[in-house]
């Protein structure tokens, strides 16, 4: 018999916040037919136990996919056609179930989403609030009455199967801010709606030390981050000055009335700054893509017109120029040295870790012109604890690919567990390789390169170092200034094509990636410099791009958009 609805519960690593939920949910469960599933993307043995001991149905990711992918997840295994999700750290109100199964049944049929009053509580450390603000955590009150509603918070959302014909899945691409609010564009989009009912409550919790300020700043941080680059992609962010003005007025506020919660929201707006001086000095970035907006053009090229010049746009390429400089570099600058602050320690701490992991054998090749930057490249690779061999050749008349095919004829890779492929111009940070590997391993990356500095010629935005982040997952790996190839990739990826830019062949690799099931991501804690030149500085531009037009005509690969994705893993 199917059950009147099906609760679903994504988790991650929250053993202590599901079994409060699940306490407060299993009983309500059982005395309205409904099922509870735990969805979890980790997967995690305390989190199995929790599930068990509460009788919910436990569906485990295999690896950790990010939030929305968890949502479709519960989507697919949920016998219901009412999907009451929850997030891991509420206890709902007594008759919260009731109320949206009943919401449902009276629901007229454009009605897709269902969500109720959502209440901020803070256990064992209060808040000291002025009342003026909102509190820090995702809080909702629409009154005592059922009403529509312009947004239903993922902590308190229930959809209806209906909807999803209307608005498909939830895009796994979004993590973190707006990972529900591009699906509820779509729906609205569509024409459906979201209904508030005041009888099905929940509290959402923080509790022992997620409830101190410190753990309460550096989580909307995060957030302030995600917020940031989330409306960067619907082509909505505020300019940096307005930005800076919101912080600054945070602050003043946080001072002149006491009011610790100011001190918090000065932390989310700090991430949006922090995010945006990342951003800046990129150039153009790319066309957002906005949740409800029509499809682009499925073709690989996109023709616009300016005036009487017509501008081809491929979409294997970034968009952006990637170079840097002027008054802005020297902010990316400044924001470089307050990262390594951050990052060196936990570098190091990665680095002692690693020591008990067994030694890799790491080929190292490269095509190296005289008077650049291969030597300090050379001698910081060979300081590592790794088995490291570094082979080089000039370029002579050939091109970069053709000269690493030769080097590959010289030394088999089959005898190596990595092969890195090293530009002559690139700056290693100290301990480069060892943190490295280290990372790349621990996140199970086949495919892998070292995140930009902020202040590098980085054409790709995705790439840039990110703070917080010692590594990300991620739908696109570049082909320089480094490139890590795990020995389980050779035999789709070597020899390399022979092309002489290579441009394009980034993305091919990317897909390949993607065919294979191949995890392949981007380690931030071991950023490097390209500061030597930009890309297509000594050789034409049009060329490269006719090249890669050519090699990609008849192999897949990853688009822009596609590219753009990434997700911290540490």
């Amino acid at each position: 018999m199917e059950p009147l609805a099906s609760v679903i519960v994504p988790t991650r690593a929250r053993p202590g916040y599901l079994d409060v939920a699940l306490a407060s949910i299993l009983p309500q469960a059982r005395a309205a037919g409904a099922e509870v599933l735990v969805v979890d993307d980790g997967p995690d043995v305390a989190t199995r136990a929790v599930a068990a001991r509460h009788g919910a149905r436990y569906v485990p990711h295999d690896r950790p996919l990010g939030l929305n992918d968890a949502r479709n997840t519960g989507i697919d295994a949920a016998r219901s056609d009412v999907l009451a999700f929850v997030d891991d750290d509420v206890a709902v109100h007594p008759g919260w179930l009731r109320a949206l199964v009943d919401a449902a049944a009276q629901a007229g049929p454009d009605v897709g989403v269902l969500t109720g009053p959502i209440r901020a509580r803070f256990e064992d450390h209060p808040l000291r609030a002025c009342g003026r603000e909102g509190p820090p955590i995702t809080w909702q009150d629409l009154g005592r009455h059922d009403t529509d509603a312009r947004h239903a918070w993922g902590a308190n959302m229930t959809v209806l199967r209906r909807a999803l014909e209307r608005a498909g899945r939830f895009d796994a691409g979004y993590t973190g801010a707006g990972d529900e609010e591009a699906w509820q564009r779509r729906l609205l989009a569509a024409g459906g709606r979201i209904r508030y009912v005041a009888a099905a409550g929940v509290d959402h919790r923080r509790a022992g030390d997620d409830a101190r300020l410190r753990s309460l700043a550096r989580a909307a941080r995060v957030r302030g981050r995600e917020a940031r680059r989330f409306d960067e992609r619907r082509a909505e962010a505020p300019g940096l000055v307005r930005e800076g003005r919101v912080l600054a007025g945070c602050l003043v506020h946080a001072g002149r009335r006491r009011c610790a919660n100011g001190l918090v929201l000065a932390a989310h707006s700090a991430g949006r700054l922090e995010a945006a001086l990342e951003r800046a000095g990129e150039g153009a970035a790319p066309q957002a893509s906005c949740p409800g907006a029509p499809p682009q053009q499925s073709s690989r090229t996109v023709r616009a017109q300016t005036g009487s010049t017509a501008l081809l746009e491929d979409d294997f390429l970034s968009g952006t120029s990637g170079t840097v400089g002027g008054k802005r570099g020297a902010l990316r600058r400044a924001a470089d040295l307050a990262l390594d602050a951050v990052v060196v320690p936990r570098r190091a701490a990665t680095v002692r870790r690693a020591r008990s992991l067994p030694r890799r054998s790491v080929l190292v090749l490269g095509v190296e012109r005289p008077g650049l930057l291969m030597d300090a490249a050379r001698a910081e690779l060979r300081r590592s604890r790794h088995d490291v061999i570094v082979r080089t050749r000039s370029p002579g008349t050939q091109g970069k690919f053709a000269n690493l095919n030769a080097l590959l004829g010289e030394h088999d890779p089959g005898a190596h567990d990595w092969l890195l492929v090293v530009d002559d111009d690139v700056v290693l940070p100290r301990g480069f390789l060892d943190a490295f590997l280290a990372l790349a391993e621990e996140a199970g990356l086949l495919l892998a390169q070292p995140a930009h500095r902020l202040f590098s010629h980085a054409a790709w935005p995705v790439t840039r170092r990110r703070a917080r982040s010692l590594v990300r997952r991620s739908a696109f790996v570049e082909i320089g200034p480094v490139t890590a190839f795990h020995a389980t990739a050779f035999d789709a990826l070597l020899p390399f094509p022979d092309l002489v830019m290579g441009w394009g062949l980034d993305a091919h690799w990317s897909a390949v990636a993607r065919e294979e099931s191949w995890p392949l991501g981007i380690v931030d804690a071991t950023p490097v410099g390209h500061t030597l030149a930009p890309a297509a500085q000594g050789y034409s531009r049009e060329a490269a791009v006719a090249e890669a037009r050519a090699f990609l005509a008849d192999r897949p690969y990853v688009t822009r958009e596609e590219a753009a994705w990434s997700r911290r893993v540490r």
